[in-house]
């Protein structure tokens, strides 16, 4: 029998694993990013309200706090229009390469939504990223665009990450959540209707397939997820949880090579620059979890 600790463990990295799976998917599905994300999003919060109702969680929020976690969800939504938009018009490795530039801009946003000081070394790794990126532009200037569009999906990112951070301070997770995904549902409903062709009968006749690949989306990649990654989390170190999702673009890009060897094999420029990105990355959560256990010493 496996231990508590160790079953968690493995269920974390499980966790990982369907976050990296998600980029396979957003390849998998037919349908453009906005209409993707509106179908995710949508059967996310129904299945997000069914989980409210069964456990009777407490949702009701002042309005103020409510327009907070609204802007959150726009957030949120135009993450995910730019990382399955990148995808779209670049590949999942390039995408998920640039994902990994999240941390930089994380480095950037929170001194400013928590009022900290700016960390020298995460500067300096901010700049080694941008090496790393530049490595990969270089020999991958076909996909600048989706380059480009990952870049920034990554700054929508690490904003959303921010964000959530302060409101949890505050609130609970599912709560959160709920409003999120009813707001990101409402602007993209909106979305299309401004600068689509709205909701027409074509706009439902989707593939079996897609229909199926966009349930997966919703339910394992979304809902269950992010409900599980809270549990996880309750008997985890915060410091193993946020190393351990710094994986997901390797397991992404790996079960992407695996999946679609005849458009995800790249070249040597680009696992370079990848390999340094995603060492940064690792390497700022090592530190940050020292500085994490210091700041405990002197508080005990």
């Amino acid at each position: 029998m496996l231990n508590d600790k160790l079953k968690n463990y493995l269920h974390l990295h499980f966790l990982v694993f369907i976050a990296g799976f998600t980029a396979i998917l957003g390849e998998l599905i037919t349908i453009s990013a906005v209409p993707l994300v509106w179908f995710r999003m949508l059967m996310a919060i129904i299945l997000i309200s069914l989980f409210v109702a069964v456990t009777k969680t407490k949702i009701k929020l002042p309005l103020k706090s409510i327009a907070k976690l609204s802007i959150a969800g726009v957030v949120i939504a135009s993450h995910w229009i730019t990382f399955f938009g990148a995808i779209e018009i670049s590949n999942i490795s390039i995408t998920l390469a640039m994902f990994s530039t999240g941390a930089f801009f994380a480095s950037l946003i929170e001194p400013i939504i928590f009022k900290r000081k700016i960390i020298w070394y995460e500067m300096l790794f901010g700049f080694i990223v941008i090496i790393g990126v530049s490595i990969i532009t270089q020999s991958e200037m076909r996909y600048i665009s989706g380059i480009l569009l990952g870049i920034f999906s990554a700054f929508l990112s690490s904003l959303f990450a921010v964000l959530n951070g302060k409101f949890l301070e505050k609130h609970q997770a599912t709560t959160i959540s709920f409003y999120e995904f009813i707001s990101g549902v409402a602007f993209l409903t909106i979305f299309l209707m401004v600068f689509y062709d709205g909701f027409s009968v074509e706009f439902f006749q989707l593939s079996t397939s897609d229909y199926i690949y966009l349930f997966i989306l919703a339910s394992v990649c979304t809902a269950y997820a992010f409900i599980a990654s809270v549990h996880v989390m309750r008997y985890l170190s915060p410091y193993t949880v946020v190393l351990t999702y710094n994986l997901e673009p390797i397991y992404g890009i790996i079960l992407a090579i695996i999946l679609f060897p005849e458009k995800e094999i790249m070249s040597t420029n680009f696992y370079i620059g990848s390999s340094i990105i995603l060492g940064v990355v690792l390497l700022n959560g090592i530190l940050k979890n020292k500085n994490a256990l210091k700041r405990k010493k002197i508080t005990y």
